[in-house]
């Protein structure tokens, strides 16, 4: 994962992005890459449960 911090807390699922960092261009070349979990990952403790995140800005 880039820039993606996620905990539970009780049965709530907290994700922290530092808006302020950047990872490039995405492949299309259209927008900036934030943050991302390149590609779908386990919750914290919560193996059964999937999640994909990307955060991007336009270029």
């Amino acid at each position: 994962m880039k820039n993606i911090d996620m905990a539970v807390e009780g049965t709530t699922l907290v994700i922290r992005v530092d808006l302020g960092k950047e990872f490039g261009e995405s492949k299309s070349g259209k927008s900036i890459t934030v943050a991302s979990t390149e590609g779908n990952v386990s919750v914290p403790g919560h193996e059964e449960i999937k999640i994909g995140l990307n955060i991007y800005r336009k270029k």
